[in-house]
């Protein structure tokens, strides 16, 4: 089994200790993290020490983030095709339509921007959006993130399974 750490909206502009302590406690078992863009800035990467991470740059990125990170990326873990960005500009009804052209390949496609967590199918299609890290979602509500498990000697239709949970305060 793969455990896969997904955040997204961080919105910091470093890495201070308290979110350090944060990110080793919630992601202690994930081995791979997908951060979905808004990280604001590239240090915050660092808090991921010794796990392999993936990251994308989103709209509110320092011009270093944007530099250095891609605006979508994809990516095989474990034989399966994830997608990863932070969302295709446009009404946010309709983002996931836009976030599934460009990758229209992908199992599993992961995108934040939103605030809002997703977790759900399209078809044979896992969406994730983690939504916003820190607790800037609507209404004060607390910050989320997801974990995705990959089953490699699962059935195709099993094997990537997803949860959103509340960051704690």
């Amino acid at each position: 089994m793969i455990h896969v750490g997904i955040l997204s909206d961080t919105h910091l502009n470093s890495c201070p200790d308290s979110f350090r302590k944060q990110i080793d406690s919630i992601f202690a078992e994930c081995t791979i993290i997908l951060h979905a863009g808004d990280l604001t800035d590239i240090s915050v990467l660092e808090a991921f020490s010794g796990k392999e991470v993936h990251a994308v740059h989103g709209n509110m990125c320092n011009l270093g983030s944007q530099k250095l990170l891609p605006e979508s990326k994809l990516i095989s873990i474990g034989g399966y095709r994830i997608g990863l960005c932070h969302g295709a500009w446009g009404p946010r009804h309709t983002i996931e339509e836009r976030v599934w052209a460009i990758f229209p390949e992908a199992d599993c496609i992961v995108y934040g921007h939103s605030h809002q967590a997703v977790c759900h199918r399209v078809g044979a299609v896992l969406f994730i959006n983690p939504g916003t890290f820190q607790s800037t979602g609507p209404h004060g509500s607390p910050g989320s993130y997801a974990i995705l498990q990959i089953d490699v000697h699962a059935n195709k239709d099993k094997a990537l399974q997803a949860t959103i949970h509340q960051a704690p305060r």
